[in-house]
């Protein structure tokens, strides 16, 4: 397949003087974040801005996802200090909300809830203001594993669904869209108090009347909140790009997913899970 050019309004520069600056305090605490680990083009404005995205449980994923850079194989143990690591760094950058996400664990029994739970605790101990959101897995769609994860009542709970359903067998291959859908609802049946998330890539050869469906799919299983980025493929080995969504379509599709009834929406082409998440949390305020 020809390779597409990329265009002018996917040209951001890496702060390679924050990156360092980050990197070695993030490895001084054996911590890793998703903007390295996924090769985010965000990182360097994140890291200069002093926030990134808590990647916990090891940096080596146990699914095949096309889409992520993130490494595939065997994981590490379960670090028992992390989550008092995690709620260090983010002292130390004074976050005001506080984000963590991990790799895919199908090995461990509860898919590493109990981990996420604990740096939730932790993180609360440090910075009792903060917000929290947490980016999970499908943890395969075990209950009891999520009710860990909403016990501990972080304010936003993320699961994404990446892209339309006729794409999953290239780009999510070991995961199932209805059961993505069910573990949003099921977060909010739990506990209606904390918010849901989701969040969907473009340019993966999705059509229009596909995204629209999945958003009522979203709507109809309680979701508030939504992102919408671009498709950058980590390399050639991944799935392969068929578009590079233009600006003005990704506004559009914000201004019809408010209209649908999400809370809040942000689209864009640098748009991520966890990009200026902040802001969602601050816009949501307007509902409590």
């Amino acid at each position: 397949m020809e390779t597409l050019r990329k265009p002018a309004w996917l040209n951001k520069r890496l702060d390679y003087a924050s990156m360092k600056e980050m990197g070695e305090m993030l490895r001084s605490l054996n911590l890793h974040t998703v903007c390295e680990g996924a090769k985010c083009p965000n990182m360097g404005e994140c890291f200069r801005n002093r926030t990134a995205t808590f990647l916990i449980l090891g940096d080596v994923c146990t699914r095949n996802c096309k889409f992520c850079a993130i490494p595939k194989g065997k994981p590490s143990t379960v670090d028992c200090e992390e989550p008092k690591h995690v709620a260090q760094a983010a002292l130390k950058l004074k976050l005001n909300h506080v984000v963590i996400t991990s790799v895919t664990r199908d090995d461990l029994d509860d898919g590493g809830a109990e981990q996420f739970a604990k740096c939730i605790a932790e993180v609360r101990k440090v910075l009792p203001k903060s917000s929290i959101e947490v980016l999970i897995p499908d943890f395969q769609g075990n209950k009891k594993a999520l009710d860990i994860v909403i016990a501990a009542k972080p304010e936003i709970i993320n699961h994404n669904v990446e892209t339309v359903p006729s794409l999953y067998k290239i780009a999510r291959p070991m995961a199932n869209y209805q059961q993505s859908l069910e573990v949003l609802s099921y977060v909010k049946s739990k506990d209606p108090e904390i918010y849901t998330k989701s969040g969907i890539m473009l340019g993966l050869g999705e059509k229009e009347n596909e995204v629209m469906q999945l958003f009522d799919d979203l709507i109809n299983h309680n979701c508030d909140m939504l992102t919408i980025g671009q498709y950058l493929p980590p390399s050639h080995d991944h799935a392969s790009l068929r578009e590079y969504v233009e600006p003005k379509i990704f506004e559009e599709y914000k201004q019809k997913g408010l209209e649908k009834g999400f809370k809040y929406v942000a689209s864009g082409p640098y748009v991520r899970s966890s990009y200026n998440a902040l802001e969602g949390i601050n816009e949501l305020q307007k509902y409590k």
